[in-house]
């Protein structure tokens, strides 16, 4: 039996491949949950749920603009209809525009922080609900970020979301914690994924340092955010609510 067996599990943000999502999903499904994929991007959403499903695993996939409160309405009610309940919610999807202060514009800030945090809001007020509604004492995981936690330039309006979410998270893990639902953010350092790609051509000096910085000497693989991920989502952590799992190689010891 899988660590998350039986469990129904809906990642954000799943069709960028290699991406956070991508791998949470995959992940969770090769313990035994029944994973839902979301992504603005419907057609690679439906890529990823179909390699699970080719590997035995249970997937469905969904477009979804996370930025829309119709849309989360939409998706937990058929989530509700058709599976009874949701265990874990992944709000891992998110966009990265990284500018230095003056370059970046009031449209590129708001753009972050709706994105990023917004949807982590939206996300976060619907599941609970949800969870609330149907007694499950779930787990809730909002991606945030090391630039969270260091200073990071060119990374104000992400960073700016990504600290929201800390605070955001912990607020409700309090609110939560005697229901059993718990909340927790993961900072991932730099891992290899499509996003920390492009990261290297929107500021390249900058990428290079912060590579040169990372203590164990390398790229974290997307399956390491996976793994944190999973055990979030399993019953292995059922005290732990309102922490921060910090992965990055050791990058914010510098």
């Amino acid at each position: 039996m899988g660590l998350v067996e039986g469990k129904v599990c809906l990642v954000t943000g799943g069709a960028s491949n290699p991406g956070l999502g991508h791998a949470i999903a995959h992940k969770l499904a090769s313990e035994g949950a029944s994973v839902i994929v979301t992504d603005v991007d419907g057609e690679g959403a439906e890529r990823t749920a179909a390699e699970i499903n080719a590997q035995g695993g249970q997937a469905q996939a969904w477009a979804q603009d996370v930025t829309d409160e119709a849309l989360w309405d939409e998706t937990i009610s058929r989530i509700r209809a058709e599976y009874g309940k949701l265990d874990a919610l992944i709000n891992n999807a998110g966009i990265a525009v990284l500018k230095t202060l003056p370059e970046l514009t009031l449209a590129d800030y708001n753009r972050q922080l709706l994105v990023n945090m917004t949807s982590v809001f939206l996300g976060t007020q619907k599941a609970v609900a949800l969870m609330r509604e149907t007694g499950v004492k779930g787990s809730i995981i909002n991606m945030s970020s090391v630039a969270a936690l260091v200073g990071v330039p060119a990374c104000s309006a992400y960073a700016a979301a990504k600290g929201g979410v800390i605070g955001f998270t912990k607020t409700v893990a309090s609110e939560t914690a005697a229901e059993g639902i718990r909340c927790n953010t993961i900072h991932p350092g730099l891992i290899d994924t499509n996003m920390q790609r492009q990261s290297s051509v929107d500021n390249p000096e900058e990428y290079v340092k912060l590579n040169d910085a990372v203590p164990m000497g390398y790229m974290g693989p997307p399956h390491s955010i996976a793994d944190a991920a999973l055990f979030l989502v399993s019953d292995l952590s059922t005290y732990m609510t309102g922490a921060q799992m910090v992965i990055d190689g050791g990058l914010i010891n510098q």
